[in-house]
């Protein structure tokens, strides 16, 4: 475990960020978020949800549950980021989101100081932290990516869907520098056609950008899977025997297999600072 010097004090940088993402709505973001953050803490793994759909900032009700606070009220004094994060399930929490996520990038020095020094008090506390990060691709969503140690893009075979995904790959390696990214094709029929999904996008990336595109699974289109995410539920919790619940299973193994993730800009409060402009 590698330590980082922040603001005169050594921290360790165990907290791996993780947005997810797509360009397009309808793909399964929140749906993925939700039931990955399950699997990593049914399997012990302390992880920490950021709610940055703003649009339709709803993982919690994913969980069954419904809270009305948000980040915002961190900004405007009115509560501690302590006091808004909220426990979901057995080891996951989660920061609602709220009005005010779209300026954190423009947030005053006082404001910054304040966020920055709480986040350092959560670094201790977490394994991963995973963003839903609304769809486009507007400086909010841009930030939340660029932040982020890992960009684990979503795509399906819908052509559109092809389309928003290389976009956002490509406006966060060109305006960001971003130049790794994790695909996850999702609602697929199987992993042969998730396969021809991948190399769809990777031929067009390689044609025009220098990027590495890293394979990353696949959901499959399961039947019980839309049933649960109709109802706003959590497939690995109710249907843990589903095609679904087992991959993404295995998409949380994969995530956590020692050598798998990719390399680390920094800890938890890295990607504070690059959302909050510190850094």
């Amino acid at each position: 475990m590698s330590n980082i010097l922040y603001q005169g004090q050594i921290m360790k940088s165990q907290t791996r960020t993780i947005s997810v993402t797509s360009g397009k709505g309808g793909v399964g973001k929140t749906t993925t978020v939700a039931n990955l953050a399950y699997c990593l803490g049914q399997a012990g793994k302390r992880t920490l949800i950021l709610d940055g759909d703003l649009g339709m900032a709803n993982v919690d009700i994913m969980f069954g549950i419904r809270v009305n606070s948000g980040i915002h009220e961190v900004f405007s004094g009115k509560r501690t980021l302590d006091e808004i994060i909220v426990s979901v399930s057995e080891n996951v929490d989660l920061i609602p989101g709220g009005s005010g996520v779209y300026g954190l990038h423009n947030l005053g020095f006082a404001q910054k100081q304040v966020l920055l020094q709480q986040v350092g008090q959560l670094d201790q506390s977490y394994d991963y932290m995973i963003i839903d990060t609304a769809p486009g691709i507007d400086d909010n969503v841009l930030y939340l990516n660029a932040a982020s140690q890992e960009i684990l893009v979503l795509v399906t075979p819908d052509p559109s869907s092809l389309a928003d995904a290389y976009a956002i790959i490509k406006v966060l390696h060109q305006k960001h520098q971003e130049n790794r990214f994790s695909i996850l094709c999702n609602q697929v029929k199987d992993e042969k056609e998730a396969l021809r999904v991948y190399q769809r996008i990777t031929d067009v990336a390689d044609q025009f950008l220098c990027v590495s595109l890293d394979y990353k699974g696949f959901i499959p289109a399961d039947l019980n899977l839309r049933q649960a995410t109709r109802s706003q539920q959590l497939v690995c919790r109710g249907l843990a025997e589903s095609a679904s619940s087992r991959k993404y299973l295995e998409l949380a193994e994969k995530i956590s297999a020692p050598g798998d993730f990719m390399e680390l800009k920094g800890s938890i409060q890295f990607f504070w600072e690059q959302l909050s402009g510190v850094a």
